[in-house]
């Protein structure tokens, strides 16, 4: 039997979660937090990942590979002796805002999304590279590279790392990344397959390269070293005998992914399934066989992690409406969805204006959230409750609006997250969405998508692990409650 080992270094932790390859039982897990904030350490990030394979036992020697799946977007700064030059700016740090405006003005986002399938946003690498360019000139000099999180674990765990400190040195040529985690940049061409480096000489002001491997140097090692990006099913490397219980034993290392590209090779995802995941943000992303370039900046048109395409709406608003509702209404979660199932599709013409913290799609940051149509008639807590489910899916019904207008034409939907599991949001989702919606079990799946690649890398063959649902809806569409909720949207000034 044998056994690989799936990571998800999130924003808030580090999770692990070793399964059979056979069958992607799970034998085993572990788990460390993550510094709170919007720049981190990396150092964090890397002692959060040894902490979690020991707790878990990810690198025991039953344990034959292992891929890490990662927070997108947060920007890694390197120098030419491999130490990290700045705290590494999240994707949620937002200051990077004008950044992305200015691209845009410069550019055109017709040319933008031209060029990177996506229009530049605060959250994406490119943004914070041009804020660096802007707001500190004295780094940007001595920048020799440009990682993402989960490429510099990989990097970390093969033993490269920074001069003095790490087995094998500071040799940037050995980073490397994926297709999925490299269209989140704002750099990288989906539909090109590769960097653009005039883009991204642009935004720093410094020319760039990918790395070569090998230790390749040239006649342009003054450029920034980009990761080299890897095929779905290629093998990385190997985990750095140091870090191994048996010093003479082999871990091989998948490509790694981005985390919401992860997610979709847990669930076993394939072209026209849609996912809708219900975290304290939410996200809408479908596997489309052909890159997206929606050139009203909605959809962001990213790769996937299994050589496909993974167009993908973010909003910031999901289950932080319910529990905030919750709260108002004095109820634990059980409570919000026993009013819930109290009241009708319609919620008696009750709408809830989701934004509470200003919405990222549509792009009104400074929104915020409303109640409309109480009468004393409609003002019930029942009414209340469901109207709260109503508006966060309407949201993120017109996100996948936004993915069907982009090309994409889905087949059925996948609901994940915390608030999938409440059985009003169940019941609610399949008369907003006009399809079958299933609820897979509760589970790590973006560390179970590494767990997938891992097994690929070992394998050669990507393999189709059966995913349990814990409930299959078909699609009980009630045109009511999405006709409102855009009567009420329509009628407001943001």
């Amino acid at each position: 039997m044998a056994l690989v080992t799936g990571v998800d270094s999130s924003t808030q932790s580090c999770k692990v979660v070793v399964v059979e390859t056979r069958n992607g039982a799970e034998v085993r897990t572990g788990r460390a937090l993550h510094p709170e904030g919007t720049e981190v350490d990396p150092e964090a990030w890397w002692l959060a990942l040894l902490a979690a394979l020991e707790s878990g036992n990810g690198l025991g020697d039953d344990v034959d590979a292992l891929a890490i799946a990662g927070q997108q977007h947060g920007m890694v700064l390197l120098g030419r002796d491999g130490r990290v030059l700045r705290d590494a700016l999240l994707w949620n740090d937002t200051r990077s805002a004008g950044a992305a405006q200015d691209l845009i003005a410069e550019l055109g986002v017709d040319a933008l999304v031209a060029r990177t399938g996506s229009a530049p946003v605060a959250s994406f690498t490119g943004s914070k590279v041009r804020w660096v360019r802007d707001a500190e000139p004295d780094v940007v000099p001595v920048i020799a590279a440009v990682a993402l999180p989960h490429d510099w674990l990989m990097w970390r765990l093969r033993g490269f790392g920074p001069e003095g400190g790490s087995p094998l040195g500071p040799v940037l040529e050995e980073l490397v990344t994926d297709r999925s985690d490299a269209s989140g940049t704002g750099y990288w061409n989906p539909a090109a397959d590769g960097y653009d480096l005039d883009l991204f000489e642009l935004m720093l002001g410094r020319p760039a390269r990918e790395a070569r491997g090998g230790g390749g140097t040239g006649a342009d090692t003054e450029a920034v070293v980009l990761p080299r990006v890897l095929s779905a099913d290629a093998v990385a490397g190997t985990v750095h005998a140091s870090f191994l219980p048996s010093g003479d034993r082999r871990i091989v290392l998948g490509a790694g992914a981005g985390d919401n590209a992860g997610a979709a090779l847990g669930l076993g995802a394939e072209e026209g399934d849609v996912v809708v995941s219900l975290g304290t943000s939410g996200t809408v992303f479908a596997v489309a066989a052909d890159a997206v370039a929606d050139t009203s900046g909605t959809v962001a048109g990213f790769a996937d992690a299994s050589g496909l395409f993974l167009p993908l709406v973010a909003t910031l608003n999901a289950a932080r409406v319910l529990s905030s509702v919750a709260g108002m209404l004095g109820v634990d979660h059980g409570g919000f969805a026993g009013l819930a199932r109290g009241s009708e599709p319609g919620s008696g013409g009750v709408v809830v204006v989701p934004y509470f913290e200003g919405e990222r799609t549509p792009n009104l940051p400074t929104a915020r959230a409303s109640f409309h149509n109480l009468s004393i008639a409609s003002g019930t807590r029942e009414n209340l409750a469901r109207a709260a489910i109503e508006g966060m899916l309407c949201g993120l019904a017109d996100a996948l609006d936004a993915v069907r207008a982009a090309g994409v034409a889905p087949r059925h939907l996948l609901l994940i997250g915390g608030a999938a599991q409440n059985a009003a949001v169940q019941e609610v989702a399949a008369q907003v969405f006009d399809l079958p919606v299933r609820i897979p079990v509760p589970g790590e799946y973006v560390a179970r998508g590494a767990a997938v690649q891992a097994t690929w890398a070992l394998t050669g063959s990507r393999p189709r692990w059966v995913v349990d649902a814990r409930e299959d809806r078909a699609a009980d569409h009630r045109p009511v409650i999405r006709e409102q909720y855009r009567s009420t949207i329509g009628s407001l000034r943001f």
